[in-house]
């Protein structure tokens, strides 16, 4: 029987803002399967804001996307035929299929989950790819102790929202960063942040002066620019920064480095990227704990889903417009 299989491809680089051209959507036969090859019928794609860097053809910690290529995303989904020893069909596994209603791969990346009480998509977010950045990016990189004081920004989004709990956990205290009264709310009242600093209709030099009268031991940076500068001015002796993202660099032509980085040299700071790709050996550690705390209440998941592959550029939009909260999920109908 052929199966036709729904395919996003990039079809050129973008200048800026990508626009809707920037990719083409196909229906494409799938080819039969070769020996140590299986088939998975994806149920669940992850939209990250790496995904604007991955099209870009410039030096980084992954290649760039190739121009005709599946556009690169996380995945879940399950296992419908396997010439694979290592799966069997009915297998749920989470990897890397791409924007795509079916692949075919030879298994390598994926590895086997095991729901059991939690939803499937929680292993896309708070239990996939934003999880462990978040997990081994404030525990490792940032390595908080108890009363650290732990500022974070884009505190509503997938990894942001993990790090300040999972700080909390660990006894800090933490202040978030984030756009608009409704997301505020929601990192302190849901999430439990100690505070939040409306960057849309505050100061946020001010907001920083007022919720961390002691200055800040960890700054995690999802967005960079002027907001990454203004913590600079705040930081402790010793702090630690750490650089997971720069969401309001990425669609910009020159992008715009910290003007205060001396702050890093007065107060004996270091300043320290993460890839999250680097903890993968140590991924299930992450989980075990993790989905313990997601059971005792400890750590709040929540995934933003919306359906269609055909509606992957909408949704794609709300990684950079602010409209939404959480773990951004395509659902594949």
């Amino acid at each position: 029987m052929k199966i036709i299989n729904k395919v996003l491809r990039l079809k050129k680089r973008p200048i800026g803002f990508p626009d809707e051209d920037t990719w083409e959507l196909n229906e494409e036969i799938l080819p039969s399967l070769n020996e140590g090859e299986i088939l998975i019928e994806n149920k669940y794609i992850s939209l990250d804001p790496a995904m604007r860097g991955w099209i870009n053809e410039t030096r980084s910690y992954i290649e760039p996307v190739k121009i005709g290529d599946v556009m690169r995303a996380g995945s879940i989904g399950k296992v419908i035929e396997s010439n694979n020893p290592k799966f069997s069909e009915g297998d749920v596994v989470s990897g890397g299929s791409g924007v795509q209603q079916y692949s075919i791969n030879d298994g390598k990346g994926f590895f086997k989950i095991y729901p059991g009480k939690l939803n499937l998509p929680v292993f896309i977010g708070t239990l996939g790819m934003p999880g462990m950045t978040a997990y081994f990016g404030i525990l490792e990189v940032g390595k908080i102790k108890e009363g650290d004081t732990v500022l974070v920004s884009a505190a509503a989004g997938a990894v942001g929202s993990i790090v300040g709990q999972i700080a909390k956990i660990k006894g800090c205290k933490v202040v978030g960063i984030a756009g608009g009264k409704e997301k505020c709310d929601y990192v302190v009242n849901e999430l439990g942040f100690d505070g939040c600093i409306d960057y849309k209709n505050e100061s946020v030099k001010r907001g920083i002066k007022k919720e961390c009268p002691n200055g800040i031991d960890v700054y995690f940076d999802n967005v960079g620019g002027d907001i990454l500068d203004s913590a600079l001015i705040f930081i402790n002796k010793y702090a630690r920064i750490v650089i997971c993202g720069a969401i309001s660099q990425y669609n910009e032509t020159s992008a715009k480095g910290p003007d205060n980085y001396l702050s890093l040299l007065v107060n004996r700071g270091t300043m320290t990227g993460m890839v999250v790709f680097d903890y993968v050996k140590k991924y299930p550690i992450a989980v075990e704990e993790m989905s313990n705390w997601i059971l005792e209440g400890k750590l709040k998941s929540k995934e933003d889903i919306y359906d269609g592959i055909e509606n992957f550029y909408e949704i794609f939009k709300k990684l950079f417009n602010g409209d939404k909260k959480g773990k951004l999920i395509l659902k594949v109908n």
